[in-house]
């Protein structure tokens, strides 16, 4: 068992699992039938488990070099080829999950998953390491609502919404790992403006991202909608602070991030702002 538990931990588990959620509870919110959501989840999965996969087999080398004992190809419990392998499986599934949507969903999510698969193979190491999180979380919403029957785009607000989500998710996981990144050549946007500069600009992007979904709805925010603000607030903070600590603490930093994204999505339901 643990070869395959190994491959597993490989996938980046914990935060495919939330994009995924992410994904089928805000299916659910904007209206979308029980078959509709199962396909969300579905193809949001395969292409989860492929940029996680993606990820540890481009940067086993590295990871090695750094000494990342939370990478398992890194550190020999799976084959860096087996890894590899899994990533092109998970990327093949992608497609026909992804068009199954619908071509105009199945399109989305397949360009989300291509500036995921960027960022990984080249803008990693870029001062545009950001904007494939931008495209990715930006697109999340659209390709939920284009799934719909008729297809229906989604407001701008809430792309604007989901593109501030992924800056923010970004900049809090790269946090932990500045200083090894530059050691191996990696010279990404939080790399050049720096820890410090990171560390304030993580929590203000993700609460930007909670006050486009507190305004951009039609009707006046009410009370619940500015407790989910100050959640949000504090959540981003703790995962700031969390990030610029050791390793140990990246779960905790990126524990918090899906927090400020669970609040956002139960802000939506909750506001019932109509997003079909």
């Amino acid at each position: 068992m643990a070869a395959p538990l190994a491959l597993v931990g490989a996938a980046h588990p914990a935060p495919a699992a939330a994009v995924t959620a992410l994904a089928g509870v805000l299916s659910v919110a904007v209206g979308a039938d029980a078959g509709t959501t199962a396909l969300v989840v579905a193809a949001f999965a395969a292409g989860q488990l492929s940029v996680g996969w993606c990820n540890d087999w481009w940067d086993a080398d590295r990871d090695a070099a750094t000494g990342r004992q939370d990478k398992p190809a890194a550190t020999g419990r799976v084959s860096r080829t087996a890894v590899g392998r899994a990533a092109a499986v998970a990327a093949v599934a992608t497609v026909p999950l992804s068009l199954a949507l619908g071509l105009q969903a199945g399109l989305a999510h397949l360009v989300a998953v291509a500036a995921a698969w960027s960022y990984n193979l080249w803008l990693k190491g870029t001062v545009l390491s950001w904007l494939p999180f931008a495209v990715a979380f930006g697109l999340l919403p659209a390709v939920v609502t284009l799934a719909l029957d008729p297809p229906v785009p989604p407001p701008a607000w809430l792309v604007a919404a989901g593109a501030l989500l992924g800056v923010g998710a970004h900049l809090v996981n790269v946090l932990p790992d500045l200083e090894d990144d530059r050691a191996t050549g990696i010279n990404g946007f939080g790399h050049r403006i720096g820890r410090r500069a990171t560390a304030v600009l993580a929590p203000l992007v993700l609460v930007a991202a909670t006050v486009l979904v507190v305004l951009g709805p039609d009707d006046d925010p009410g009370p619940v909608e500015w407790v989910g603000l100050g959640v949000a607030v504090l959540a981003a903070a703790v995962a700031a602070v969390a990030g610029t600590s050791a390793r140990p603490r990246r779960l905790l930093a990126l524990g918090c991030t899906a927090l400020v994204a669970a609040t956002d999505v139960a802000l939506l339901l909750v506001s019932g702002a109509t997003l079909r």
